[in-house]
Order: C-alpha cells, then sequence, then structure tokens
C-alpha cells in the first residue's frame, strides 16, 4: 500500500483519507520491532548516564526534531525523575543560515556537532529519503567522533540508514506517510520512557 502512495485519482477527500490511513498502518507495521527496542535502550542509557541527545532533520524532519526536543525535555520529566538532555540542531535559524552561507548548507549539523558534542552522545537524525547530504555529513562525524547515531528514514534509507547504529526505518514512498511514522515513533519511545520510569499504578492515572 504505501509503495507508489497514491497509485491512482480519488474521487474524494473521504476516499482519500481512507487509503491514507490504510498506507500509515501498512506503514507502522513495516518497522523493525528490535529496532525500536534498540534506540529505547539507547536513549534510556544516554539519559542515566547524563549524556546529550542531539537531533536533527530538514523540513517536515526538522519540525520532528524539534517536536522531539520538547516531548523529551518537558514531555519525560513528567511525574519521573529523569532529566533528558536533548538539543534540536535545527531549531536555531540565525546559527544554521551562518553556517550554510559561511561554510556550506552541508554542514550545518555536523558543524554544530563538533563544537557541542562529546563522545557518547547520541545523534537522533531524521530524513524521510535517508538521502541528504547534510543528515549524512552529520552522521559520518558522529561515527567518527563515538557518538551513538539513530537514523529515521523512509523510502529507500540512503546513506543514513546504512551510516546508523540504529536504523528505524519506514517502508513506504509518500513523504506525508513516512513523516507521520517518524512522529509517531518519536512520540511512542518518548512516552515508553516516561512511563518505565513511572510507578505502575501512576501510569493509567496519568495523561499521556
Amino acid at each position: 500500500m504505501t509503495e507508489g502512495f497514491p497509485a491512482q485519482a480519488y474521487p474524494s477527500a473521504a476516499t482519500y483519507f481512507a487509503a491514507y490511513r490504510a498506507a500509515n498502518a501498512a506503514a507502522a507495521g513495516s518497522v523493525d520491532p528490535a529496532a525500536l527496542d534498540r534506540a529505547a535502550d539507547l536513549l534510556a542509557a544516554a539519559c542515566a548516564a547524563g549524556r546529550t541527545v542531539f537531533t536533527c532533520g530538514n523540513g517536515g524532519s526538522a519540525a520532528i526534531a524539534n517536536h522531539m526536543q520538547c516531548d523529551h525535555v518537558k514531555g519525560i520529566r513528567t511525574a519521573t525523575t529523569l532529566s533528558p538532555r536533548v538539543i534540536s540542531l535545527s531549531s536555531n535559524v540565525e546559527l544554521l543560515t551562518a553556517v550554510a552561507n559561511d561554510i556550506a548548507y552541508s554542514e550545518i549539523f555536523a558543524y554544530q556537532l563538533s563544537a557541542q558534542a562529546r563522545t557518547g552522545d547520541v545523534l537522533v537524525a531524521i530524513s524521510s529519503s535517508g538521502r541528504s547530504p547534510n543528515i549524512v555529513a552529520a552522521l559520518q562525524w558522529a561515527r567518527a567522533n563515538q557518538l551513538r547515531t539513530i537514523a529515521l528514514t523512509g523510502f529507500r534509507g540512503g546513506g543514513a540508514r546504512a551510516l546508523a547504529e540504529v536504523s528505524l526505518h519506514v517502508h513506504g514512498m509518500n513523504y506525508g506517510v513516512v513523516e507521520d511514522q517518524h512522529q509517531a515513533i518519536m512520540h511512542a519511545l518518548a512516552q515508553y520512557l516516561r512511563q518505565a520510569a513511572m510507578a505502575g499504578s501512576a501510569v493509567p492515572a496519568s495523561v499521556f
């Protein structure tokens, strides 16, 4: 369903949405459960050790990266003793444009990592295609400097899928569907980490 969606024209928004919903369900089912567990373990270990988690993306993926910072720094702390350190490399327009203008757009994330990241930190790189040069460059820098890496990709996965220590790959060829699933993965990981740190009786009484 997700391969080449939409493969036809639809007569109404309602019928398109029904097909889109089915495409999302198929895409969700394509994500490797073992990779989700590895990503959760990696993020939990980083939090426990006081490591910094950096995240980045372009366009819609930048919005997911920014949202991840919100849901980890604020959401995970709610009713837990956890205090995640998460920085979105996509959030500072002044810094992004300075690096892009004076150095290269392909370096906007790797340059920030070179100034702020330390051995053992984590990079979560988000790219629907997996081919964005600045995402690939960030993952290459992270690997060369002993950061742990997670990539959220779609389509064929590109270089990002191959470079990452943990690949959360969504099998889909539609940007909306892939981004929807990346957002869902981000939410699920953040909420999982939060509930795992709560007393069992507190979970059903809490709002997630």
